[in-house]
């Protein structure tokens, strides 16, 4: 058996999976009458990615393993390929996200706290059934208030391998251009939240949110999980057949 077979019986499976595919799954691929141990799989993929670095598509390694998608360049002329409705976010809840991937483990009055306002429990619902938030554990404090982190659906969905991925509050400062690069709508909206998550903390009142910003915040996340609710689970931009396996 020679390289050239091993890269194509992994992008063969890449493609057939419906979902990332970790190295040990890779490897069990092949059997013995194949030839090939781990390190030669691992250098199979890595002239698999190197083959992808000049067309279209790309592999990538997530927090699930390894995937081929679409690269961020062509995700605009291919989603014309859907018709449906894209989800658009609301600021209360990207922020919420924001706050969760870049201060976690927190609760919701944590959260509350730094934004000023009350969260609206259908954010959170939303960002649960979404896959991209969970519960981890309980504040040993009165009433065990629930500590929520993200979750590896959330790290798939941004292409990250892990949480020390994520840009820096000072990167997201620094670098205009990834506006677009984050392909999530509404993106300006986040990385405007994460930059001004350090001055909300700082500038957060001491006493209860504000109830006039918790219902504007209402408001915002009804047309939000309308919109959410008309997007599909699939975004279309992963060659698959079915939806990234979540924790």
């Amino acid at each position: 058996m020679n390289d050239q077979y091993a890269r194509n019986v992994i992008e063969a499976a890449l493609l057939a999976a419906g979902r990332p595919l970790t190295a040990d799954e890779l490897i069990s691929l092949f059997d013995e009458r194949d030839g090939f141990n781990a390190e030669e799989v691992h250098t199979a993929i890595a002239a698999l990615r190197a083959e992808y670095e000049t067309r279209g598509m790309e592999l990538i390694e997530v927090a699930s393993g390894f995937r081929i998608q679409i690269r961020t360049a062509f995700a605009q002329p291919v989603s014309r390929l859907w018709q449906e409705r894209p989800a658009k976010y609301s600021r209360a809840l990207l922020e919420t996200l924001a706050l969760v991937a870049y201060r976690q483990p927190i609760t919701r009055g944590e959260i509350e706290q730094v934004r000023g306002v009350a969260v609206n429990p259908n954010i959170i619902k939303t960002l649960l059934e979404r896959g991209w938030i969970r519960v981890i554990g309980h504040r040993d404090v009165p009433g065990k208030p629930e500590l929520l982190g993200t979750t590896r659906e959330f790290l798939d969905y941004f292409s990250l391998k892990k949480l020390d991925d994520l840009p820096t509050l000072a990167q997201l400062k620094e670098l205009e251009e990834l506006r677009v690069q984050l392909s999530l709508p509404g993106a300006e909206a986040a990385i405007e939240a994460v930059e001004g998550a350090e001055a909300a903390r700082d500038a957060a009142p001491a006493g209860e949110p504000s109830d006039a910003a918790a219902e504007n915040d209402a408001a915002a996340d009804e047309d939000e999980l309308e919109a959410a609710e008309a997007e599909p689970r699939a975004q279309g931009l992963v060659a698959r057949g079915a939806d990234p396996q979540g924790d």
